[in-house]
């Protein structure tokens, strides 16, 4: 639920480059920042016959924010995307191209074949003597927009400046990256909306009049009740019927009869006026400060524009035109996350901007410094130079059609309609003719449904197609280094052990409860790392190991003639030697532990968001641990609450022992926000890091990985990472699952989708070869 949101917010910092992975069990759909399309392929000629010329594609609620700079949902951002480019795209693997530009365009392998990718950018990487590093991008002189006016850099530097505007509230990260300037130029001023908000509900300031800070407050407590609206309509898929029930879910106490305007104040109360936090914690369906935008209408942009209240620079001085189409960002520092957000979209100016307002050389980059009205105001109506161009959002319904100025082609296919439908009538559709592609929750049902449909029993057949893709993501059961530890020091030999004795139990239960539950659809992971990452160690590779597979003295538990019950059985061993090493008192006779030592316990508890009803991928593990602990005289206490806010509020106050869920992922590996000391919860930071784990030695691996540009260095750095975490028995990585596209067979010439689709490169590349039958 809230809290997960939140989780995977922060470990979704700086993908620039895709729309988020769809959630799953625990994942819930959220958006990375923005922009990019991936580069495509070989360009295709103009197509000399149609054959059914309209794609349909089922898709889940739009929010109608089709802005490359402001969309927030996935869905929102594969519409801009379809009209869109970018300086920058990816490989199969999440990989930059970064000299993907010309006819030759880069060749990179993939799964044993050679595919050569095509972009409207090189951009070559220079790290200077004095430690700045410059991003020197060349740019194609031949692109022009879906309305014929050509590209340039201009456009690109224009997009740039958007996205680092002072009062940009939208996903993009570019301006927190360490460009030389960025700082100074946005020093000195803030949105007014953000002043009316530092100033709260009394106080009167210069920068504002008593009668717009009383208007802004009033939307805001209009929008309240916008607010515990979207709590309601999150929960009543979980039994709620009211608001008053719906916030007792959330974990508010309001009387039965408690009105919206009532469960506001409830809010307000709990957060003591602090909106933004209420916001960032507690939203469900409905953002706070979108829904006071729409309750201002019109007046909303009075409240955007930002508001000079200091020296500010007049330009970001990293951002240097070099030509009309080049251009060089400069940073101060190395930072490997850099290239994911640098790439950006190239928006057009003379549509999201004012071309009459661009003038580089005195400062002009096509607005009003601190006013984005006339940005946001095309958000609904998005235009690029995209394969295809977007015509109209109607009924539920996004209408493109073809692109004729495509840089690679003319699309084959003349329509797409992107269709909202419900999750569960996606692979119906499918299958009956309503749409030709689809992504709906690849569960065990849904498994067995496609196989029902095709005559031949399979996942590829006469009526449906599936492409499986890794999920971006991975489930894990983490430990709290601050409950589970043995006296005051969480890192020692002793409180490592303690935490290895469960990790070995979990750990040996995955494989059966992981194939049970998922089947095909899932693979246990020995790192906690999504196999989709390049940094995920592989089996092949050297010192790859079985995780919580050694004993207390270093030695393999298992051999490989054992069998299943033979594995819990070494495994239980094992466990009693790390609980006997961190200090427990065993009795011989009984055959079981006696005491705990100082600062450890005879019972712990694992709390796992199943719904109150075990229904969990985890669940099996969790209590066929706690069966084995029992038989040595230790308690797993195993927490199932129907109310998820249960773990999320015990993870936000780091009181939980132990408990489950899932990471949503990036593109790129990197570690600081969830496993750097300085973002345990409570300290400042991203409050990221609930496994508690402080390791002077990993915050420094952390570093050095994030300020070299050799993948090999960086994978080997991030591999001692991951064996440290794992050294502090922190995180017990437990699944990898899929997900899944199906492709109608019968309307859809499979042989023209784009091959090896992976998490990174969808159906939606290659897009203007794919054909109808």
């Amino acid at each position: 639920m809230k809290k997960l949101l939140a989780l995977l917010l922060a470990l979704v910092m700086v993908l620039s480059l895709f729309a988020a992975c769809k959630g799953g069990e625990e994942e819930p759909t959220t958006a990375t920042e923005a922009p990019t399309e991936a580069p495509t392929e070989a360009p295709t000629e103009e197509p000399v016959a149609e054959k059914n010329d309209t794609l349909v594609v089922g898709y889940n609620t739009f929010s109608q924010k089709f802005s490359p700079f402001f969309s927030k949902t996935a869905y929102d951002q594969d519409v801009w995307a379809m009209c869109s480019l970018s300086l920058l795209g990816t490989d199969r693997e999440g990989n930059v191209v970064t000299h993907a530009m010309g006819d030759e365009g880069e060749v990179i392998p993939y799964n044993g074949t050679d595919y050569t990718y095509h972009g409207i950018a090189n951009c070559d990487i220079v790290e200077n003597d004095d430690g700045t590093v410059d991003y020197n991008f060349t740019m194609r002189d031949d692109i022009v927009f879906s309305d014929g006016t050509p590209m340039t850099i201009d456009d690109a530097i224009f997009s740039m400046y958007v996205l680092c505007d002072p009062t940009y509230d939208g996903s993009s990260t570019l301006y927190a990256q360490p460009i030389v300037g960025m700082n100074e130029y946005r020093a000195g001023m803030e949105s007014l909306a953000n002043l009316i908000l530092a100033g709260g509900r009394e106080e009167s300031s210069e920068y504002y009049t008593d009668e717009e800070r009383d208007a802004y407050w009033a939307a805001i407590d209009a929008a309240g009740e916008d607010f515990v609206g979207g709590i309601l309509s999150y929960c009543e898929p979980y039994g709620a019927t009211t608001v008053a029930e719906a916030m007792g879910m959330w974990g508010f106490d309001v009387p039965e009869d408690a009105t919206a305007a009532d469960c506001w104040q409830a809010v307000l109360e709990a957060y003591e006026g602090d909106v933004v936090t209420a916001n960032s914690v507690e939203a469900g369906d409905v953002d706070l400060f979108a829904a006071v935008a729409e309750r201002l209408g019109d007046d909303a942009s009075t409240f955007e524009r930002g508001i000079q209240t200091g020296d500010s620079a007049a330009n970001i001085e990293g951002i240097v035109k070099t030509g009309d189409y080049s251009l060089t960002i400069k940073m101060s520092e190395f930072d490997a996350t850099a290239i994911y957000s640098v790439g950006t979209v190239v928006a057009p100016l003379h549509y999201y901007g004012d071309a009459a307002a661009y003038d580089y050389d005195n400062n002009q980059f096509g607005f009003t410094k601190g006013d984005l009205s006339g940005v946001r105001a095309k958000t609904t109506e998005p235009m690029g130079a995209g394969p295809y161009k977007f015509v109209s959002f109607q009924n539920g319904v996004v209408t493109f059609e073809r692109n004729e100025n495509y840089f690679l082609g003319c699309p084959i296919i003349k329509n797409i309609l992107f269709q909202e439908t419900a999750q569960g009538d996606m692979l119906t559709g499918v299958a009956s003719g309503t749409f030709d592609i689809a992504d709906p929750s690849f569960t065990t049902p849904a498994v067995e449904a496609i196989k029902d449909y095709n005559s031949n029993g399979e996942l590829d057949g006469d009526v449906i197609t599936t492409e499986n893709v890794d999920n971006l993501g991975y489930g894990y059961i983490g430990i709290n280094a601050d409950t589970v530890k043995v006296g005051d020091d969480k890192g020692s030999d002793e409180s490592k052990a303690l935490r290895k004795a469960f990790a070995t139990l979990f750990a040996v239960h995955r494989d059966t409860v992981i194939n049970s539950y998922y089947g095909d659809r899932a693979t246990v992971i020995n790192y906690p790392i999504s196999n989709t990452s390049w940094a995920a160690p592989k089996p092949a590779d050297e010192g790859y190991q079985i995780a919580y597979s050694v004993d207390v003295d270093g030695n393999p538990i298992y051999t490989a003639d054992m069998s299943e019950e033979d594995k819990y059985d070494a495994a239980l061993e094992a466990a009693i030697g790390f609980f006997k090493a961190a200090g427990y008192t065993w009795d011989d006779a009984a055959g079981k532990f006696t005491a705990a030592p100082e600062g450890a316990e005879m019972a712990y508890e694992v709390i796992i968001p199943a719904d109150g009803i075990g229904d969990h991928p985890a669940y099996g593990i969790l209590t066929a641990a706690k069966d084995q602990l029992e038989t040595i005289g230790i308690t797993l206490e195993i927490n199932d609450p129907s109310d998820s806010n249960i773990l999320w509020d015990s993870l936000d106050a780091g009181t939980q022992n132990m408990w489950a869920a899932a990471w949503g992922a990036a593109v790129d590996p990197d570690m600081y926000q969830v496993y750097h000391s300085s973002n345990i919860v409570g300290l400042g930071g991203t409050d990221s890091n609930h496994y508690h784990i402080a390791d002077e030695n990993l915050d420094r691996m952390i570093l050095e990985a994030r300020t070299s540009a050799d993948h090999a260095f960086r994978k080997s750095t991030y591999k001692e990472c991951l064996e440290t975490i794992l050294d502090w028995a922190v995180e017990i990585p437990t699944y990898q699952r899929q997900n899944a596209y199906v492709v109608s067979t019968e309307r859809v010439n499979i042989s023209t989708l784009t091959p090896d689709i992976t998490t990174f490169w969808t159906w939606m590349n290659d897009l203007e070869k794919l054909e109808m039958n």
